[in-house]
């Protein structure tokens, strides 16, 4: 389990508290207790690497940007405004979060608690400030007079000691360049061993990166994008930092497809965009035969429900919705991914230009689903056990509502056995479906919900021949605890 932290949008919150600049030194041991507490492994600290000035005016100044910003915060300060965390000038961390020693006293304060620590690694591109624009501005794609006049939005003049550059801002092949960065020259073997060294750099101060937009540095990219071919970079990137660091993990921020590329060349997850999409849909079948892929895809993938590139959920789903997109994405096999501000409901995104949050209220009905689903997510059924994705049988002859259903099972080496059911649809719905299990041939079960108070006894032989009967409203979410009735 994994939990997103907007360090900045935190520690400026911190300071108002504290009356002054708060850094990662004032990050309350209370709070680290309390996510511990919750069932998490990994904390993701966004944006603590060091950033620029120029890349923080061009922030401050682009006027669809800026729109946004004031959407998100109706009274915006221009100290609101930092610059993205993402347009980096050097992975060492800002001096205004306490530079390294701070985060090095933070890591060590995770580890009291069972509690690794993730930043982030940006691969594709550097900040307008970056220093190897004097050092190593072979480092950078480099655009000609021809290249400005066509896409004059893809590049920029940058003045470096020796002379001006013209050099290609940071983008993917189809959108236009992030204005505030400049675009990593993949082609160039110098860069990419210059890019490793960088990775150990950060592999020495966390337990893992996630890596932005990993996917925009795969040969076949780089070149749609560049018209240069690259070498393969990330297979000899994590083969070198784990000849370092055996146990560093790499998470990778990928679309387009490519999530099985790059498990296959060394990332122990990637993001599943597709799963969130489909449940965005609101149709049960493309979700369920998204979840038909083997384990060993299935195990990589990390689900979620937002994070600082994705609408808020409360903003995207309905209440009920939400319910039912959250216990089928955690109760799914892979990396359970949360966002900060996710649990109390909160709606507005907040940009990664931005260090402060508007005030919202907590949707307390929201916070005590996920108190419940959190608690569930303890069992070791869920943490250690087998996974097993349940074929849904019409309930009578006529009725195709049960093609409306997403259940699994889990169930760990004890026999703990949970039943994962959701009608993923906007009526009522009912199906029936067989329990794999031998073992349940005897006696009385007793099915009780997690998520309400409902609890039902079924007979053993029913359950493993006709299977178990359902009859769940539109959207609605159970989380069965599976037990003999003698128990």
């Amino acid at each position: 389990m994994l939990y997103q932290i907007n360090t900045r949008v935190w520690l400026t919150e911190l300071s108002g508290e504290l009356g002054r600049a708060a850094t990662l030194d004032d990050i309350p041991d209370s709070d680290l207790d309390r996510l511990a507490s919750l069932g998490f492994e990994w904390l993701w600290f966004l944006s603590v690497w060091q950033t620029g000035l120029r890349s923080r005016e061009v922030s401050r100044t682009n006027p669809e940007w800026r729109a946004d910003f004031e959407e998100t915060l109706p009274d915006l300060m221009e100290d609101d405004i930092q610059g993205s965390g993402f347009a980096i000038t050097g992975y060492t961390v800002h001096e205004i979060l306490g530079g390294n020693a701070a985060l090095a006293r933070l890591r060590e304060r995770l580890h009291e608690r069972g509690l690794k620590l993730m930043l982030d690694f940006v691969p594709n591109h550097m900040g307008l400030d970056h220093p190897w624009v004097d050092s190593h501005p072979d480092y950078f794609i480099q655009g000609t007079g021809n290249d400005l006049a066509q896409t004059p939005h893809n590049f920029v003049w940058v003045q470096s000691r020796q002379r001006d550059l013209l050099l290609a801002h940071g983008r993917d092949p189809y959108f236009g360049g992030w204005v505030d960065t400049l675009q990593l020259n993949y082609a160039n073997s110098a860069l990419q061993l210059a890019m490793i060294g960088e990775l150990l750099r950060i592999a020495g101060q966390c337990d893992g990166v996630r890596c932005d937009m990993a996917m925009l540095v795969l040969p076949e990219v780089f070149e749609k994008t560049w018209g240069k071919r690259a070498p393969l970079f990330w297979p000899m990137a994590t083969k070198h930092v784990r000849e370092r660091f055996p146990k560093f993990l790499f998470l990778a921020e990928v679309y387009w497809d490519m999530e099985w590329t790059l498990q296959q060349q060394g990332f122990d997850y990637t993001y599943d965009k597709r799963l969130y999409d489909r449940l965005r849909d609101g149709h049960a079948r493309p979700v369920r035969e998204h979840l038909y892929a083997g384990p060993d895809y299935q195990n990589k993938l990390t689900r979620f429900l937002e994070n600082h590139d994705e609408p808020r959920a409360a903003a995207t789903f309905s209440p009920e919705v939400h319910h039912a997109a959250a216990v089928i994405s955690y109760f799914s096999p892979g990396l359970r991914f949360f966002h900060d501000g996710q649990f109390e409901g909160r709606k507005k995104r907040i940009s990664p230009h931005l260090v402060r949050a508007p005030k919202e209220p907590v949707d307390a009905d929201l916070k005590r689903f996920y108190d419940r689903l959190l608690t569930v997510m303890h069992q070791p059924a869920v943490r250690d056990g087998e996974w097993q994705l349940l074929e849904c049988q019409p309930a009578w002859d006529g009725n195709g509502t049960n093609d409306d259903f997403l259940v699994s099972t889990w169930r760990s080496q004890t026999k703990e056995t949970l039943v994962v059911a959701v009608n993923y649809s906007p009526h009522q719905s009912q199906c029936y479906v067989r329990l794999p299990f031998e073992d349940l041939d005897v006696s009385k079960w007793r099915l009780s919900d997690h998520l309400s108070p409902a609890c039902y006894l079924r007979d053993g032989n029913e359950l493993f021949g006709r299977g178990l009967y359902l009859d769940m409203a539109p959207w609605q979410s159970a989380v069965f605890s599976l037990m003999s009735a003698d128990e």
